[in-house]
């Protein structure tokens, strides 16, 4: 989100958006310890992290330093007011999947002992820091939204809060920085979070923070999403029980991502009953636009 073309091209993309009567919202993020060696267009670059070490477990990279934490707090603040002139309606703080802003909230790859690592407190100021920053840098009123989950790429099994309580202890200091809706990524939104309640991840981020969220994850599909990036073949379920939750007003949105990939009609197909014709995705949808 930066640099005369790249910001050009998006003005483009804004106001095709903007002219069909739609909204838009940037997603920043920085993969820190996920990237992979050699790409990009800095392709001797080090893969950096708050410790240097992967979600695999490996001393793989190079722990960030004062300097560059600050470096990487002020660029997020740039993205945002350039998300801001290129005609986004927002911006989303990617702070999931076991990207970089995740690997300071995790403990297994924030080996930091300075103010940035330790206990859970700590390790979300680098992720209050950047939000506060975004805040800073764009009007009041224009949203920024936070993604964040459990799980990560290669570790899905992976918790940043064993408990309400320690989920409480992440996700107020981010509120009070400025997010204004969390976006809680989970595998399938389905199933509950804790033990002893049905709320789903979504849900108990609403609870907590009082702030609208969004719940992610399966959506309208039989199978996860590794397994059909794998090819296996899914098909579509039934969205009662997802609606039952908003009509509970468990979280405030839904995103939906592979069943609008195998089926771009798939909002209007529900909208009118016609669940019958929905397409499921597969693999190869990903090579369509039809």
């Amino acid at each position: 989100m930066y640099g005369e073309q790249a910001l050009a091209g998006w003005a483009g993309v804004t106001d095709a958006v903007r002219a069909s009567g739609g909204r838009i919202v940037a997603q920043l993020w920085h993969v820190g310890m996920a990237r992979t060696p050699g790409s990009g267009p800095v392709p001797g670059a080090p893969a950096v992290g708050p410790s240097g070490i992967a979600v695999d477990g490996s001393a793989s990279g190079l722990a960030m330093t004062s300097a560059d934490i600050d470096a990487v707090i002020a660029a997020y603040a740039e993205g945002a007011a350039n998300a801001r002139a290129a005609g986004f309606h927002g911006i989303e703080v990617h702070a999931a999947h076991g990207y970089l802003i995740d690997q300071f909230l995790w403990s297994h790859t924030n080996r930091r002992t300075d103010g940035y690592g330790g206990g859970i407190a700590a390790r979300t100021r680098f992720a209050a820091e950047i939000v506060a920053a975004c805040r800073a840098a764009v009007p009041a009123d224009f949203p920024i939204l936070l993604r964040i989950s459990q799980w990560k790429m290669g570790a899905f099994d992976a918790r940043i809060a064993q408990d309400p309580k320690e989920l409480d202890a992440l996700l107020t200091p981010l509120a009070a920085a400025g997010v204004d809706a969390f976006h809680c990524s989970t595998r399938r939104f389905h199933p509950p979070e804790f033990d002893g309640s049905d709320l789903n991840f979504a849900g108990w981020a609403k609870k907590l923070t009082g702030r609208p969220t969004i719940s992610v994850g399966s959506v309208g599909l039989d199978n996860e999403f590794l397994q059909a990036f794998q090819g296996q073949r899914g098909g579509v379920t039934d969205i009662g029980g997802l609606l039952d939750r908003m009509e509970r007003d468990e979280f405030d949105l839904i995103a939906v991502g592979r069943a609008l990939l195998g089926d771009p009609a798939w909002l209007s197909k529900v909208l009118d009953g016609r669940v019958d014709e929905l397409r499921p995705f597969q693999r190869e949808s990903l090579a369509s636009l039809a």
